[in-house]
């Protein structure tokens, strides 16, 4: 009896030492001064700019390139709402142009055809 459950015990040992763990898909620190958000296993970086926003897609620590994405951006600015057409821009690059974002705007982007699926990202501007 003792020989099996030193046998059991021994097994449960090994399994635990040779499980594969979960691993995180890169940090999420921007590499354009933006807000970073992950939705889908994807890093968006919203960067805020004079004219509207540029959103930056990263995979796997990989630039993702933005070709057949399309969507819309969302901007609260206080009581004010915004929406915008958020169109495929060159290399990894999603532009939202002609729209106003002020600090403590909360913005809301639906991407579609983001690796075949449909992505929602919440960003707030500080």
């Amino acid at each position: 009896m003792k020989t099996k459950q030193l046998l059991i015990a021994a097994l449960l040992g090994i399994g635990a030492l040779t499980m594969n763990t979960a691993m995180a898909h890169g940090a999420a620190k921007p590499r354009h001064g933006g807000i970073v958000q992950i939705a889908n296993d994807v890093n968006f970086e919203l960067v805020v700019e004079t004219d509207g926003a540029t959103i930056y897609l990263v995979d796997h620590d990989e630039d993702m390139a933005s070709t057949g994405i399309t969507g819309k951006l969302t901007v609260l600015n206080g009581a004010q709402k915004s929406e915008v057409e958020v169109k495929a821009a060159e290399g990894n690059k999603l532009r939202a142009t002609g729209v106003k974002i002020a600090p403590g705007a909360k913005i809301v982007a639906v991407l579609n055809n983001v690796e075949g699926k449909t992505a929602t990202v919440r960003f707030t501007v500080k």
